[in-house]
């Protein structure tokens, strides 16, 4: 190569190498860096909603006088307002933005600035987006701009490992010295070798029949040892090879941003975009930005963390009425409880058996009701009523019979068993008690007599409920073993109104042995209603205040932010913080319709003014705005929070101490 050009290349290393240096030393120095500013398209438009609409607008104020509302500057020398017309600003530099909360999210939007003369074509910059939450901090998706020719060796590694990879053999063909396989089955079994140009196939067993050994043992004794050796070694080497020539890896995910400046050709300007759920107590979030910068896999430098973006966050949730709600209950002496069970009896008897089909579970249910019945300590059981259905089968006077006779056979069992309980409570009372003794005022002693067991007498009534059709026709319905012929033949046998005819006919279809034997048994049920009244409860009713729980569920859902949670709960009650659910999810037009009934309040008035804002109805707003200010004076400060409200105050210069 001639000299001059070996010393052109150097002399470019060099003055590249003494450009890089300089570029680390303006980081240190502080004179360039990369910075986070907020979403310039999203201040644009801002200004562009501001500067199409008028400054100027007719309100009316409580008694209906009219009112122009202009954005005004004081004249210094005549003392007198001045409309002025409205100028965008050439630099946005604050550092804050106020953010609304929608829907339980938050969308921040920023930008990430990196200055033309921090990027360098070696280098590839990776900047780290910290959130810090409540407290909490939180990596955002990095964002990387890499350098053409920091690329380019990216790239020029994974080719060299490609070729270190087309290296390692992967056709076994190839470590077989195949030539002087051919030779040898073409000397020694020339049967075998006529095959090689045809594509049949042969049989281990046959080649080995031939000569003596197997294809397999052929095969190795051909193969090119060394070959395969130097082969395997290429193989375990891949890791090693790759961390060799790939010494920073192409990566995609979990990166927001990676882009390749080919060219220097300005300041670099990402748009950033992050969504994040609400919380409560959320009210504000900062962004900061930090980063390396590397060349090839050399940390150069790491940059200091930059001033915090800030976004305030408002939310409606800061709006909810938290007054407890309360409700008249009216409470009545007498309520009443009903269960059912399924009792077996046998055909044409009532006498109850233990051991028949389910009863001792049934009937050991019903046991625990009672007994949970008669430890309550709010309630006292008076009497319970037991009605005992039948299946079809017999005629409908034999079957009312019967389940007199076995809602009877019933009311008696349990009527016996709570008094063998009393007994037993009794007895153990007794026991307590047995060998004790009280002493009087006067010093006489005398054997302790038990307490009576509080254990009170229950009336059991009995009941028959007939031929139980109706649930009959309702495990028909819900049957998925009977067609739908079987079905319908049915529900036309139903037409019949004499229950004996009705059972007769039903005897003729072929599904009857199916009813008889399966769903039959089902329809012997013995219904238990107990009935109850309040202790130490004399009238009837009694109307009592309590706090209303769903509605206070609702007012903490919306203090979570759960909209939708809140809304359900809150619906029925059309109030002030029902409208906040609505407007929370943008359901306008329902919230204005509760807000329209309610009181104006200021509460009220601000929350119509967001509203009207939304609708575009800037007259109406403003109107509702200025009476909220009026009668509750943090609303100025609560209006910058907002975005909706604070447009309008940017687009009329509202709530300016030199308005008049």
């Amino acid at each position: 190569m001639d000299k001059r050009v070996l010393y052109a290349i150097a002399t470019a290393s060099v003055l590249a190498g003494c450009g890089a240096q300089s570029k680390i030393d303006r980081l240190r120095s502080g004179e360039i860096a990369a910075t986070l500013a907020l979403s310039r398209g999203e201040i644009e438009e801002e200004r562009k909603v501001i500067a199409s609409k008028r400054d100027t607008l007719s309100v009316k104020d409580d008694d209906g006088n009219t009112i122009l509302i202009m954005k005004a500057v004081r004249d210094e020398e005549s003392g007198e307002m001045v409309a002025t017309e409205t100028l965008d600003a050439a630099v946005i530099t604050s550092r804050f933005r106020n953010v609304a909360e929608r829907h339980g999210k938050v969308d921040l939007r920023f930008e990430v600035i990196v200055p033309e003369s921090m990027q360098d074509s070696r280098w590839q910059l990776r900047f780290y987006p910290d959130m810090f939450i409540l407290g909490d901090s939180l990596r955002l998706e990095p964002v990387i701009i890499t350098g053409s020719d920091y690329r380019k060796a990216q790239l020029r590694g994974y080719q060299q490992y490609e070729r270190f990879l087309s290296s390692i053999i992967t056709d076994s063909t190839r470590l077989v010295d195949i030539r002087s396989l051919e030779i040898f089955i073409e000397r020694n079994i020339p049967e075998v070798y006529k095959y090689k140009r045809d594509s049949s196939y042969v049989s281990d067993e046959e080649f080995c029949s031939y000569y003596g050994v197997t294809e397999q043992e052929a095969l190795e004794h051909y193969s090119r040892k060394l070959a395969i050796h130097l082969n395997e070694k290429r193989k375990q080497k891949k890791d090693k090879m790759y961390a060799k020539y790939v010494k920073v890896p192409i990566v995609t995910n979990g990166i927001r941003l990676d882009t390749v400046l080919r060219a220097v050709n300005g300041d670099f300007i990402y748009q950033y975009s992050q969504t994040i759920n609400t919380r409560p107590k959320l009210r504000k979030v900062d962004i900061v930005l930090s980063g390396d910068i590397f060349e090839s896999d050399r940390k150069l430098y790491s940059m200091d963390r930059s001033d915090p973006l800030t976004f305030y966050i408002s939310s409606l949730a800061s709006f909810v009425d938290g007054r407890e709600k309360y409700m008249t209950k009216v409470v009545e002496r007498r309520v009443s409880a009903n269960t059912a069970c399924y009792v077996d009896f046998r055909t044409g008897k009532w006498d109850i058996n233990l051991d028949l089909g389910y009863n001792a579970d049934e009937i050991g249910r019903i046991k625990g009701n009672i007994l949970e019945l008669l430890g309550n300590r709010t309630f006292e059981m008076d009497s319970i009523v037991i009605a005992a259905s039948a299946s079809p089968e017999g005629s409908v006077k034999a079957n009312d019979l019967l389940s007199r006779k076995r809602a009877a056979a019933v009311a008696g069992y349990f009527d016996s068993y709570i008094g063998q309980y009393r007994d037993s409570v009794q007895r153990e009372l007794d026991r307590e008690t047995a060998g004790t003794f009280t002493i009087d005022e006067n010093g006489k002693v005398s054997r302790a007599v038990a307490a009576k067991a509080d254990i009170p007498s229950i009336k059991f009534l009995s009941r028959s409920n007939g031929e139980n059709w109706p649930m009959l026709s309702f495990l028909i319905d819900q049957d998925s073993t009977l067609s739908k012929a079987d079905v319908g033949a049915y529900l036309k046998l139903l037409s019949i109104k004499d229950a004996d005819r009705r059972e007769e006919a039903l005897q003729k279809e072929p599904y009857y042995r199916y009813l008889r034997e399966k769903l039959y048994p089902r329809l012997r049920t013995v219904k238990f209603d107990f009935f109850l009244h309040r202790k130490g409860q004399v009238k009837d009713t009694v109307h009592t205040t309590e706090l209303d729980t769903v509605y206070m569920a609702g007012v903490q859902a919306l203090r979570d932010r759960e909209w939708e949670k809140a809304l359900t709960l809150l619906r029925d009650y059309r109030d002030y913080n029902t409208a906040i659910a609505y407007v929370s999810l943008d359901y306008n037009a329902s919230a204005m319709d509760v807000l329209q009934g309610l009181d104006r309040t200021p509460q009220v008035d601000y929350m119509m003014a967001l509203i009207y804002a939304r609708k575009g109805e800037d007259s109406e707003a403003v109107t509702h705005y200025l009476r909220a200010c009026d009668r509750e004076p943090s609303y100025v400060f609560r209006g910058n929070l907002d975005p909706e409200i604070y447009v309008l105050k940017q687009r009329y210069g509202l709530n300016n101490q030199n308005q008049e």
